[in-house]
């Protein structure tokens, strides 16, 4: 009943509560049809991990755990080279988040902060680094800098840029010149970025007769710049290093600053051996680089901070033109990127900057330096001296010494991991291993010890690259004059040599004979992997190296190259015959089933004339078999498939044993037969020979045979008072035996003893040995 005191008609009511629930019906259909029709007609292209309602956090950082780590199987040895990541890392890591945190306050505390945290480090740097006065500009690439001040001195130097463009640098081209020792690639990237042809950067030679390789010619500078000026181009800008990115050398940093005032030219210096001007002490030829235009600075490397930005230190007067050229921003969100370095830089302290720095500087040489800081990076290679040089003393070209280098930095850096060294590329002295702790001590905490032991394995290294070098012509010379090998040379290849088992064939399909020569040298690698002995024997580098051949690794000085090579020979010998056993299988098998059915043919005729007629009926056989049985020799076929013939099996049934009556081939034996001592391994020799007959006795001991000299003279042959027993030699009548003969028979009886095995395996040089001492 209402307010009004009506009643609502009950068949109105229950008309109304049936009209909702069909429309909810309708409406539950209809969602679900748009639904289903939401699931047919989805993307298809969109990814797995964005299909549904999104992942949860624990799955999303798991992923990212194992993107980094990667599987277990799949770690290389390159895992060392990651970054130690210790607290002052933390906080440069923290400023990241940081920044992205406080970007998103108002405007106003968003510029206090950005401007507190911007002037801050800029000085700090100023301060550190002996820059006064300075402007900083933190980026990402650390070319990025000197990308930003070439785009100023080119607004400082053409007035018309910012309205002309690129028509006032028509008129009047400009010139960057940069050291021929400089990064790889820095010229071209500049040219690029600023949209200049390759012609407006000039490359300055360095020093070759006086002074450092590695330095930049001033001289030569000075006239390359006064033709440029005659020429109508406009010098404009100088790049000099402190510290080449190859050796470490540092540019005549002094005259090249007085050079560029005559010329009103922007001085700008980068290099490793800038972070040593934070320290107490500094080398006069780095401290020139405080009075340059600009220097970039690399904090992240030097201090061991990850994912801190580049800095370039700059001076100018004009902020307009600064930020005309991208130096200086408006932005606050782009002034953040100094946070990080904020905060490290606070976390590390003065003191905590400078240790790192001079430990650095200290692993080079723990010896204090009186005058000059030598450079903080060590270059070195493998050099041996030789004694068959070629014309005008050159080296002959089949001696790899950059090869032999490139080894020995590969296996320094795996050995020692913390040690930091790399391999590095210069333009004269080729391929060198570099130390440069400034650059990576920090990051992989390089300690004295960790370069005590790269000490000791450079000297556990050196012999072994002597040995393999002094070796090289050796097996050479011994390949090529061995049948069916064939010698490759490959100056890449640091080992031994590369050899080919060369396989001939009277065949004119090529396709055919690599196949063949393929599968012989790869079982012939497989052999050779399966010897017991230091050596190891791949397919060559993966890239670049020859076909169808094995590679020889290192090897010691203690190394039988004739055995080696003999060894090669004969089981490449092997493998080819076995090779040819097989291929001939299928024919000789085809024709000697041939030949089988042929004779059991044969047979059944003759045996069918031996029984008669009679005995081939089955009940009248039967009954003649019974009263007269028919005695025949059991005959039968074996198949030799050495001899590839068929034979009787006659001879079984007599002797009462297995024998074809042929004999198999003997099966080629390679050196590895010779008797060695126990537990020396494959193609080893003495480095000890006493005669020319033993190459492993090692008898020098003149006193034991001077005591065999004065035993009992009529000592028989057979007679010994020695636990050892000696092989056996030819009787000798006893009237032919004098007291000489009798004394030399005694000497040969104890060289017999002290090293039998020899003699036994070496006939030929026991049959020399006996009759030229014996008689």
């Amino acid at each position: 009943i209402g307010k009004s005191g009506s009643m609502v008609d009950p068949t109105l009511a229950e008309m109304g509560k049936n009209l909702n629930e069909a429309m909810k019906m309708l409406e539950d259909n209809q969602r679900k049809v748009e639904e289903e029709n939401e699931k047919k007609y989805a993307r298809k292209d969109i990814p797995g991990p964005l299909q549904g309602s999104g992942q949860d956090m624990v799955s999303i950082l798991q992923l990212v755990q194992n993107l980094m780590h990667g599987e277990e199987e799949e770690e290389t040895s390159q895992s060392y080279r990651l970054q130690n990541v210790g607290e002052q890392g933390h906080m440069a890591l923290l400023g990241h988040s940081l920044a992205a945190y406080i970007s998103v306050l108002d405007r106003e505390r968003l510029r206090k902060l950005t401007t507190r945290i911007l002037s801050d480090t800029t000085l700090w740097l100023c301060r550190l680094f002996r820059y006064e006065n300075g402007s900083a500009y933190y980026h990402e690439d650390d070319r990025e800098g000197l990308l930003k001040i070439c785009r100023l001195v080119i607004h400082t130097r053409y007035e018309d840029y910012t309205l002309e463009g690129f028509n006032v640098l028509y008129t009047k081209q400009p010139v960057i010149y940069i050291s021929s020792a400089a990064r790889a690639g820095l010229g071209q990237a500049l040219c690029n970025q600023l949209g200049l042809p390759l012609s407006c950067m000039c490359r300055v030679p360095c020093n070759t007769m006086f002074g450092s390789q590695h330095q930049m010619d001033v001289a030569l500078l000075d006239r390359l710049i006064k033709d440029d000026v005659e020429c109508g181009k406009l010098p404009l800008l100088l790049v000099a290093n402190a510290g080449t990115p190859g050796a470490g050398h540092t540019d005549k940093l002094g005259r090249l600053k007085e050079l560029c005032e005559q010329h009103k030219m922007w001085l700008h210096v980068e290099g490793v051996n800038l972070a040593t001007l934070a320290l107490g002490y500094v080398s006069s030829s780095v401290l020139a680089a405080t009075k340059c235009d600009s220097m970039t600075l690399t904090l992240g490397s030097w201090l061991g901070l990850p994912a801190v930005p580049a800095v370039t230190l700059y001076r100018h007067e004009d902020p307009s033109l600064s930020l005309a050229a991208g130096l200086t921003s408006s932005q606050p969100v782009e002034k953040l990127r100094a946070l990080p370095l904020w905060l490290s830089l606070q976390y590390l302290g003065h003191d905590g900057i400078v240790e790192r720095i001079k430990h650095a500087s200290q692993l080079v040489s723990n010896s204090p330096v009186e005058d000059e800081l030598s450079s903080p990076v060590v270059v070195f290679k493998f050099f041996q001296e030789y004694s068959n040089r070629g014309p005008a003393g050159a080296i002959p070209a089949h001696f790899p010494d950059c090869a032999l280098s490139l080894q020995l930095g590969e296996q320094l850096a795996q050995l020692v991991p913390a040690s930091g060294v790399d391999v590095v590329e210069l333009e004269d002295e080729g391929t060198c291993v570099r130390f440069s702790p400034l650059m990576t001590s920090a990051v992989l905490g390089t300690e004295i010890q960790d370069i005590d032991h790269l000490v000791d394995c450079l000297k556990m290294k050196i012999p072994v690259l002597t040995s393999t070098l002094q070796l090289r012509e050796e097996f050479e010379q011994e390949v090529r004059r061995t049948v069916s090998l064939l010698y490759i040379e490959d100056l890449g290849w640091p080992g031994l040599g590369v050899v080919r088992y060369n396989y001939h064939s009277d065949e004119k399909n090529d396709d055919k004979q690599e196949k063949e020569l393929e599968k012989i040298n790869t079982e012939l690698l497989k052999k050779l992997n399966e010897l017991e002995s230091d050596l190891t024997f791949s397919l060559g580098p993966e890239f670049g190296g020859q076909k169808n051949c094995v590679y020889i690794g290192m090897v010691t000085e203690d190394l039988d190259v004739s055995e080696l090579v003999e060894t090669i020979a004969a089981t490449g010998r092997e493998i080819e015959e076995n090779s040819r056993l097989l291929e001939n299988m299928t024919e000789v098998v085809r024709k000697g089933i041939q030949e089988a059915q042929l004779q059991l043919q044969k047979a059944n005729e003759e045996r069918l004339l031996e029984e008669g007629l009679l005995r081939q009926i089955p009940v009248v056989g039967s009954v003649l078999n019974w009263f007269s049985p028919f005695q025949a020799s059991p005959k039968g076929r074996t198949f030799n498939l050495t001899a590839g013939s068929l034979e009787s099996t006659e001879s079984m049934y007599v002797s009462k044993a297995q024998g074809t009556g042929t004999t198999p081939p003997p099966t080629p034996t390679s050196s590895l037969a010779k008797q060695r001592l126990p537990g020396q391994k494959a193609f080893k020799r003495s480095l000890r020979s006493s005669d020319g007959f033993s190459e492993t006795s090692s008898i020098s001991h003149c006193d034991d045979l001077d005591k065999l000299d004065q035993r009992p003279p009529n000592l028989s042959p057979g007679q010994d008072d020695s636990p050892c027993q000696s092989p056996a030699l030819p009787p000798l009548p006893a009237h032919q035996i004098t007291a000489l003969e009798q004394q030399n028979l005694n000497k040969a009886k104890f060289l017999l003893q002290r090293n039998p095995d020899f003699y036994i395996s070496n006939a030929e040089k026991a049959s020399y040995f006996y009759q030229n001492i014996l008689f």
